[in-house]
């Protein structure tokens, strides 16, 4: 628990209920000192991050709500990733009742993702399902970037809260929090918090990146890649390119886990790039275009890419440019969409007897089920497939073991079948939708005025000391602290 001393009218308390030993599960809680509070997402635990250290790996485990929500007046969304909106079923069903405050896009967004993890993980009645949706829509309040709204239910005579997202470039309709509490006429007489939920990197594909707010008194900062760099974004495409080059030389499937949302409307947007070059530049020398199919095996990525093509107005200016000159980024000749699971299962025996050269993006992003493992069973064992990962592993997921024992001719355990690996491994760490270091640093240290104390969640141990020790050099007079 964190306490605010600064100011003896305006003390505050964060509590946090995951992502502090590791990077799921993300849910926090603010309480003013009327004991009033609110929630800044809530997360569902993935992989290492779900089992109980008393014991095994249990539902309640990974859904639990371990706090009293009688005192919790709102819930704000940063985004809608399942380690971020994971637990608001169970959040629901624990008695809140309160607004759920996220941009229009999440807001939009949300209600698939909720039902999409109700289906795969808790049950398909559909009744059930229904009704949870229905709740869920009626408590969302949409809300545009840069405009400060009251929460409602605070006590507005002492402690009044309010709030503004602001661009967090991480996925469609992400958003960083800034939250202001206090009545003093002058800026300076509140106290300004901000939940960085997780931040996008500068010149990912498709979105804007952030930009660091004005001040802060109180930073909560993500810290996934807070131990590392990316690539940057021409050496990355580069090496895409290359891997395509090598699948359609040796034949054999490419088979990228990813997010449903954000990770394949990027991918795709770098792949119809990519095809576009290499046609525009040397069609006669590369039929690169001509002979991969990109396949993407998932009806959820499938609707989110609509939605992508729907909102484009989010959009970079790069990629809003390409639109008004006639190209199609998220939907080009070479992309197959398969939906319903019978062509899947055909999809996937057709990939295993023929090796035709392909790419294949499903989920999960962590191989921790969905679509994607039926590939990986079939295809891992083959040495001409490529499994290329963009995204974060995290502890105790397949994926995680892939990442590391493939290099080695190891094995993973997928469906309690084990699967030797003798496909090729590839990360590129630049497609992962969260800053990197460097990032991270620009975003508390480019503020007119940076925040005086930094709590440090969402990351492993090793990238939130790495983190910390980078802060505490640059801005040597804060109190930097990793969250428990």
């Amino acid at each position: 628990m964190y306490n605010d001393t600064y100011n003896d009218t305006y003390n505050y308390n964060i509590i946090h209920h995951g992502a502090v030993t590791g990077v799921t599960g993300s849910c926090h809680r603010l309480t003013v000192d009327s004991g009033e509070s609110l929630l800044v997402d809530c997360g569902l635990f993935q992989g290492a991050e779900a089992t109980s250290s008393d014991g095994p790996d249990t539902e309640l485990d990974r859904t639990r709500i371990d706090f009293d929500v009688s005192h919790v007046r709102a819930l704000l969304v940063t985004h809608c990733h399942i380690d971020h909106v994971g637990r608001i079923p169970y959040l629901l069903a624990a008695g809140f009742n309160g607004p759920i405050y996220a941009t229009v896009a999440t807001c939009e967004l949300l209600p698939m993702v909720i039902e999409d993890a109700l289906k795969v993980g808790v049950t398909r009645n559909r009744s059930i399902i229904a009704q949870v949706i229905k709740t869920l829509k009626a408590l969302l309040v949409p809300l545009p970037y840069d405009q400060w709204f009251d929460v409602s239910g605070f006590d507005f005579s002492s402690a009044p809260v309010r709030a503004r997202f602001r661009v967090a470039g991480h996925i469609l309709g992400s958003a960083y929090i800034e939250l202001d509490i206090g009545n003093g006429r002058r800026v300076r007489d509140r106290k300004r918090v901000i939940f960085s939920g997780d931040l996008g990197a500068p010149y990912s594909p498709l979105l804007p990146a952030p930009k660091p707010p004005y001040r802060a008194d109180t930073l909560v900062i993500e810290s996934t890649y807070g131990d590392r760099l990316h690539d940057s974004r021409r050496i990355r495409q580069k090496r895409l390119q290359s891997l395509l080059e090598r699948c359609l030389r040796d034949g054999g499937t490419i088979l990228i886990p990813a997010f449903s949302i954000g990770r394949t409307q990027e991918l795709l947007y770098e792949l119809e790039d990519i095809f576009y070059r290499l046609g525009k530049s040397s069609p006669q020398q590369s039929p690169l275009s001509e002979y991969i199919d990109v396949v993407v095996d998932s009806p959820l990525a499938a609707e989110f890419t609509r939605q992508y093509r729907r909102l484009s107005e989010l959009w970079d200016a790069e990629a809003r440019g390409r639109l008004e000159r006639g190209r199609h980024p998220l939907s080009f000749e070479q992309l197959l969409t398969i939906n319903s699971h019978e062509e899947h299962l055909q999809t996937v025996g057709y990939l295993r007897r023929t090796g035709r050269p392909a790419i294949v993006i499903a989920a999960s992003g962590m191989c921790a089920g969905g679509r994607m493992v039926n590939y990986l069973k079939a295809l891992l064992p083959d040495a001409r497939t490529d499994v290329l990962f963009v995204g974060y592993q995290a502890r105790g997921t397949p994926g995680r073991d892939i990442q590391r024992w493939g290099p080695e001719g190891g094995y993973v355990v997928l469906d309690g079948e084990r699967v030797t690996i003798q496909a090729n491994i590839h990360t590129l760490s630049g497609y992962s939708a969260h800053a990197d270091q460097k990032d991270l640093i620009n975003f508390a240290t480019r503020m007119r005025h940076p925040p005086g104390d930094i709590r440090i969640v969402h990351g492993d141990a090793d990238a939130k000391q790495a983190l910390k020790a980078r802060l505490q050099a640059v801005l040597p007079t804060a109190r930097v602290e990793i969250s428990v």
